[in-house]
């Protein structure tokens, strides 16, 4: 049995990913942004391995999170399934940055510096991040008007660059991005026409499986089949430039 973190488990896809990996007998850490939102977690936790607290639009709380989880020991795989869509300006959290950025890429970028390696890393993606192609010189939106959507696009671009960077800096661990496609949770909304299941099926397959299709590393994974990702992520000019931005806005240095 592994032990696997799961960031963002207190709904969505991270809590249906949280209850199969239970079911099946994993040791799974939850995650919740804050102690209130802890209490939708009342019926997973007297079976999971621990319950850590913090929010990830906030860097101190993001190093206190790493701290908790290093606490409870090693983990064997951990999923960065936690994000935010399309949030409706910059919304600039207390560091400076914008919220978009901050927890879809930021977070993920320092609990991967910050917590123990793991032999297996999960990154939530978008098939969006297709959208998110440009420069790197303004990746926090300081000087940008505010654009929601673009926003969102390029922070699923560098968590998928920053999947494929750490699969090839590590290779002794498995590092890959899933797309869970536009699926009805929260965030997707009761619209949306994903495959919900597949979606958080994909993540807990390269999270625990002995499988040897999920026992590879640097993929792009859309239910459980590989998909090309956008050009930038896998170029490794690119993939280098935004690993010193991120190491320059968190104070943290992945390599």
């Amino acid at each position: 049995m592994s032990r696997v973190f799961i960031t963002g488990s207190t709904d969505g896809l991270g809590r249906a990913a949280a209850s199969v990996l239970i079911g099946e007998g994993h040791d799974v850490v939850l995650h919740a942004r804050a102690l209130e939102r802890a209490a939708a977690l009342g019926d997973l936790a007297p079976d999971a391995a621990g319950v850590v607290i913090g929010d990830l639009a906030s860097a101190a709380q993001t190093r206190e999170l790493a701290d908790q989880v290093n606490g409870i020991g090693r983990m064997d795989a951990v999923i960065h399934n936690a994000g935010v869509f399309l949030e409706p300006s910059r919304a600039a959290t207390a560091d400076g940055h914008a919220r978009t950025l901050a927890v879809n890429c930021l977070a993920p970028y320092m609990l991967t510096a910050l917590i123990g390696r793991p032999d297996r890393l999960i990154y939530l993606s978008s098939g969006l991040h297709h959208g998110g192609a440009g420069s790197l010189r303004d990746i926090d939106w300081t000087g940008r008007p505010w654009n929601a959507g673009q926003a969102y696009a390029e922070s699923k671009l560098y968590v998928t660059a920053l999947a494929l960077t750490v699969a090839r800096a590590w290779p002794d661990m498995l590092s890959n991005a899933v797309d869970p496609g536009w699926v009805p949770t929260k965030m997707g909304g009761p619209a949306a026409t994903g495959d919900l299941e597949l979606g958080y099926l994909t993540q807990t397959w390269l999270a625990v499986s002995g499988d040897p299709a999920a026992r590879v590393s640097g993929g792009y994974w859309y239910h459980r089949q590989q998909r090309e990702p956008a050009a930038e992520a896998r170029d490794l000019a690119f993939q280098d430039q935004l690993m010193d931005r991120l190491a320059a806005l968190t104070g943290v240095a992945l390599f």
